[in-house]
């Protein structure tokens, strides 16, 4: 890692030293100067300031022996052995990299009383799945989870590990990571692998104003977290091929200070990640009773109603139906914007769709870009023309359907 080493012995003047750098990075504390957090790296203080007296330091990077790492290792995302669909999306993705470079694809599953439920990961395209079914390991708790899967990856040595976006995915990866002083790259939209088997890590930053290109060249493994719906699963087998294998860990392990005094189940609602067709309120939607006709609209077409951000902000829809990078991300099979601007924010979040039909006054929008289909006009004559049509029969949901599907 780069750093800047400051040579006290040349620095005449404090004050004007100090005033080098526009980030507030060099600070004085006790009569010596120091690089605080603040610091970006832009060598300003080395070129501006007193000769010598400001020296830019990049340290070497540690080579690897990247052959000791291989294969490519997807952690079980599940609620009492009950895998989280994202769990298959990886999959899917991490047997389309592994083909690539001759790697095996491995599933990391770990519980209690979960052992039946290993096999059926074997019809998705596992090479091997290693199981840690213990009774430690009933209920989440961090200290734990976290020590199976450091075991696990000192077992196998995987060069490439996914893990799914969620609540406990989140939690579980960084701190794996940092176990092995290794990279994490979050929320990526897009994996590849090179030939010498570093990790293509692409997703938005700054906003979603730029995609980042991210690679670890000089650490294993490699993590990358990856939202739900972003990649496809892969069609099941009819037959299971691979392996299950029982692993186990040192009880004292499994040690946690975090005691579990209950679980309560949250209510079931309909996620719009999971809907086949989805119309979108915008920001064109002028007040909240004009929702209505979002609502019909989706119910005639048996879809959910979502919306983006201003419409969550403003206090009228759930905010689990927000749709964009501060939101969910879908692939329905049909989605209709209504009013949305296409801020790359929001389309990053849909932008996987099958079939996208923006409706928007504004011919320069910027989701036509991602649509599909585009009707340039005023949601207020559009949408009730739409509603109007599927009740009269003029245009049929199966018509509609079989259009997109075509």
């Amino acid at each position: 890692m780069a750093k800047i080493i400051i040579h006290q012995e040349q620095v005449v003047d404090l004050e004007a030293a100090k005033a080098l750098c526009p980030f507030g990075a060099i600070e004085e504390i006790g009569g010596k100067l120091e690089i605080n957090a603040a610091c970006k790296m832009c060598k300003i203080c080395v070129k501006q300031g007193p000769k010598g007296a400001f020296e830019f330091v990049e340290n070497q990077a540690i080579e690897i022996n990247k052959d000791e790492w291989k294969g490519v290792v997807v952690y079980v995302d599940h609620v009492e052995g009950e895998i989280h669909p994202v769990t298959y999306e990886l999959i899917g993705k991490a047997r389309e990299m592994a083909d690539k470079i001759n790697h095996p694809v491995y599933a990391l599953f770990m519980g209690s009383g979960i052992a039946d439920q290993a096999n059926e990961l074997l019809h998705y395209g596992v090479d091997e799945v290693f199981v840690y079914d213990e009774e430690a390991l009933k209920d989440f708790r961090i200290e734990p989870y976290a020590a199976v899967f450091e075991d696990f990856i000192k077992l196998k040595k995987p060069s490439i590990a996914l893990v799914g976006g969620t609540t406990i995915g989140r939690s579980i990866a960084p701190r794996v990571a940092a176990r092995f002083r290794t990279g994490l790259t979050a929320d990526c939209t897009i994996l590849d692998v090179q030939d010498n088997t570093d990790l293509d890590q692409i997703r938005p930053a700054f906003g979603g104003n730029i995609m980042a290109h991210i690679y670890t060249p000089h650490h294993r493994p490699q993590f990358a977290t990856v939202r739900y719906k972003i990649f496809t699963a892969l069609e099941r087998k009819a037959t299971a091929e691979g392996v299950v294998t029982r692993c186990e860990i040192a009880q004292e392990r499994l040690a946690s200070k975090i005691r579990v005094l209950e679980v309560k189940q949250k209510e079931k609602v309909q996620s719009i990640e999971d809907a086949e067709v989805i119309v979108v309120a915008g920001r064109a939607i002028q007040k909240q009773e004009d929702l209505q006709m979002i609502e019909e609209l989706a119910d005639l077409l048996g879809g959910q109603v979502a919306c983006t951000r201003p419409l969550i902000e403003a206090g009228w829809i759930d905010a689990r139906k927000q749709i964009g990078l501060s939101g969910r991300t879908v692939k329905p099979k049909l989605i209709i914007t209504c009013g949305v601007s296409g801020a790359i924010q929001f389309v990053a979040g849909m932008n996987n769709s099958d079939c996208i039909i923006a409706i928007n006054q504004d011919e320069k929008a910027t989701i036509f870009q991602a649509a599909h289909y585009g009707i340039i006009g005023d949601v207020y004559e559009i949408i009730p023309g739409l509603i109007g049509k599927l009740k009269s029969g003029e245009l049929s949901v199966e018509a509609l359907k079989s259009a997109v599907n075509e």
